[in-house]
């Protein structure tokens, strides 16, 4: 059982990319790109994020991929363990199923906006949900969409509904 709230939430943000994309996008791409997002909401002792097998949850910075790259405070929720992981449960047999996933559409950053709005009614920085148009606007980034479109994120976790 919970202590009583008001619970800290964070969003955990790493770089997929580890740097290269703020070096090669001026060159590739035309425009500066800082990194190559990933996001996972930090709440009740776990952290939680989208990937291509669906709704994955692990120790904070218990994935493949280490610490974050930054974290920023979302502020508090009060919203209780047993409601949030309801919630996660509905959104991982409607909106973000396995089959769901996409790398520009529907993808880690667009369930860590959502999620982080429905704790704490704040979004998550553009910056990161912006990305996604921002490479697509260029021409490297449209000749790429077939092959970018094919790849699917998963830096490991146990996906919260039991199914792989």
């Amino acid at each position: 059982m919970d202590e009583a709230g008001p619970y800290p939430v964070k969003l955990y943000i790493y770089d997929m990319s580890k740097g290269m994309a703020r070096q090669l996008s001026p060159l590739m791409l035309g425009k500066q790109v800082d990194g190559i997002w990933h996001t996972a909401i930090v709440v009740h002792g776990n952290e939680y994020f989208f990937v291509g097998e669906g709704i994955n949850s692990c120790p904070p910075g218990g994935t493949p991929l280490g610490e974050p790259d930054s974290v920023v405070d979302l502020g508090f929720t009060e919203v209780p363990t047993e409601i949030f992981m309801e919630h996660l449960t509905s959104l991982a047999e409607s909106s973000y199923r396995k089959d769901t996933y996409n790398l520009f559409e529907h993808n880690c950053n667009t369930f860590s906006n959502e999620v982080a709005q429905f704790l704490t009614g704040r979004k998550i920085p553009s910056y990161i949900t912006d990305l996604p148009s921002e490479v697509l606007s260029t021409p490297f980034g449209q000749a790429l969409r077939p092959l970018l479109d094919s790849i699917v994120i998963n830096p490991g976790g146990n996906n919260i509904t039991g199914q792989r």
